[in-house]
């Protein structure tokens, strides 16, 4: 068995910078280590406090692991190739807990895998369900006793979507409608809602520009009884009246209504199913729906993220290859992907994957460098040096925010994506954001390769453009406590939490099945680009063991990990065979 060992690297020199420059967060002492009980102290990021640009002392080492006991880890059991690279993608998965199968989208071949995974450690592909007449492209799906559904686009994709039941041999049992684009859909824990979030995105022109949408599914009286005249359909239309519209949710779109402008990216629901978080990505913002009157209750914009503070000091620039997390007088609009509820002494919280989107049109585009800018020379008197490709010109952010009295010059900047989680209340007020462990984890243990690409491994290339990416994630109970698992989508690997204190989480791991000495063009590179994470109870797994499972994008794979206590896990680094 050949393991993927962590990079190693030289400890950089500090770096000062004119007085003009935001504060110094952080010195690295790159270190290479794994998070089980005896190599977790290793696992160190050594921040330096701001001292008016000057280097100051070694300070707030990363969390350390739990104890043995509570402490949770990955270890890879196998993995399936679902076709050759470019012609194949691995995008969401769902497990069924009836047919013990996991099911696989494949965007690019428009089909529907269906893995028997009695076997973890190899993987067999029981059947492939081509839906290429259906719909253009099957973008998620899930699945729920028995229940297996799709959510395909229309071709155009501005036109009504389809969700596909499928039976767990995957014969197709029948189609109904539900709003354009239906990008995620879910089924409620007690198996009573299924639920789309129809993103209803512009053509390229930005012509035509439909109402996103929520559709819910009764789900009572079994698949055979759903028709399209059962389908619930929830819009944004009460917000074109922008009186009623909160302070702080972004509606932007050319010549877009705020129904037109919302694009509902994911669903989390209550442990309870009684309510469902819609995050609306590009508009900064959660819609709540009262699952119990199938009614639209609330719009909750998210804030934003404060990256002159040294806890959120961050790498903006892609030209200067080099390890440079600093404090910027930037803004980061959370805009969460995947979320995800979770329940902790009866209250319940949200979880998000805050990665960041941004809209680009042949016909509008909100794209743009911070050196493209014209900055208020009031508010950044020193906007040369800012600009400089090697300080904060190279950072991609939006031209459509920033500019509040429309006089062409800049007040503010904001990027996109918060490069972290957050956990919010059920209310969507922020409790928790882990600030730059993201950037610090990676930086300390894959110095060589610090926010590389899913298809590069060049060192610093996606620093300037939301960083290691986080976007998908699931929570699992683990010996009682829930566990975030949340995907990196460029760097490409897993980072662990331990959310028994919703308030203090606490890192467990990082683990990455991707080998950095191998060109992403090729197979022996490993799992490129997490897109989807299942997590599998043990009461419901084959092996009678907690799975996880994880469909990587770019690399068109699927692996599966048992999660462990990482007194039993091997070192960082896992097998590649």
């Amino acid at each position: 068995m050949t393991h993927l060992a962590p990079q190693s690297g030289a400890k950089p020199r500090p770096c000062r910078l004119p007085a003009f420059a935001v504060i110094i967060l952080g010195v690295f002492s790159f270190i290479v280590s794994g998070c089980s009980d005896t190599a977790g102290k290793d696992a160190v990021a050594n921040n330096i406090k701001p001292n008016s640009g000057e280097a100051g002392e070694i300070a707030d080492p990363l969390p350390e692991p739990p104890a043995a006991s509570k402490a949770v880890g990955l270890k890879f059991l196998g993995r399936y190739r679902h076709g050759t690279r470019k012609k194949s993608t691995a995008e969401i998965c769902a497990f069924d807990t009836d047919s013990k199968r996991l099911f696989v989208v494949d965007g690019e071949r428009v089909a529907v895998d269906i893995l028997d995974i009695t076997n973890p450690s190899e993987p067999q592909l029981f059947k492939s369900v081509d839906l290429a007449e259906l719909g253009s492209k099957p973008n998620s799906i899930t699945a729920k006793g028995g229940v297996i559904a799709a959510a395909l686009s229309s071709d155009p994709k501005q036109e009504p979507g389809l969700v596909v039941f499928l039976s767990p041999a995957g014969e197709v049992l029948k189609t109904v409608h539900v709003g354009p684009e239906p990008d995620m859909l879910t089924i409620s824990p007690d198996g009573h809602w299924l639920i789309t979030a129809n993103e209803g995105e512009a053509t390229k022109d930005y012509t035509r520009n439909p109402e996103g949408s929520v559709s819910l599914i009764d789900l009572t009286d079994g698949v055979a009884a759903v028709t399209d005249a059962s389908v619930v359909h929830i819009d944004f239309t009460a917000y074109n009246d922008k009186s009623k519209l909160p302070s702080g949710v972004r509606v932007f779109g050319k010549n877009a209504t705020p129904a037109q402008d919302f694009e509902p990216e994911y669903i989390a629901v209550s442990p309870d199913s009684k309510t469902a978080w819609v995050s609306l990505q590009e508009a900064n913002a959660f819609a709540i729906i009262d699952l119990e009157t199938s009614k639209l209750v609330d719009l909750v914009p998210l804030g934003y993220k404060d990256h002159s503070l040294p806890e959120n000091a961050f790498d903006a620039s892609n030209k200067d290859k080099k390890i440079q997390l600093r404090t910027w007088p930037v803004k980061g609009m959370y805009q969460p992907d995947a979320i995800y509820s979770f329940e902790v002494d009866g209250t319940a919280y949200v979880i998000t994957a805050d990665e960041g989107d941004h809209r680009d049109f042949d016909g509008f585009s909100e794209k743009a460098r911070v050196g493209d800018l014209k900055l208020d020379p009031k508010k950044f008197p020193n906007a040369k040096e800012l600009q400089s490709p090697k300080a904060l010109g190279r950072l991609m952010v939006t031209s459509s925010n920033g500019d509040a009295d429309g006089d062409g010059l800049y007040e503010e900047i904001y990027c996109f994506g918060g490069r972290s989680f957050s956990i919010r209340s059920a209310e969507g007020q922020l409790i928790y954001n882990n600030g730059n462990e993201f950037e610090r984890i990676i930086a300390n243990r894959f110095p060589k390769s610090f926010n590389a690409d899913h298809e590069s491994n060049d060192l610093d290339d996606r620093s300037d453009n939301k960083g290691p990416e986080p976007e998908g994630l699931v929570v699992g109970m683990f010996e009682g406590r829930p566990v975030a698992f949340i995907g990196m989508e460029r760097h490409s690997g897993i980072m662990i939490y331990d959310l028994t204190n919703p308030k203090q989480p606490v890192f467990c791991d990082y683990v990455i099945t991707r080998d950095f000495d191998k060109s992403t063009k090729k197979p022996e590179a490993g799992d490129l680009g997490p897109e989807g994470l299942t997590f599998i109870p043990a009461d419901v797994s084959p092996t009678g063991k907690p799975l996880l499972a994880v469909s990587y994008e770019i690399s068109g794979t699927t692996a599966l990990f048992e999660v462990v206590s990482n007194t039993t896990t091997e070192k960082q680094g896992q097998s590649l065979e």
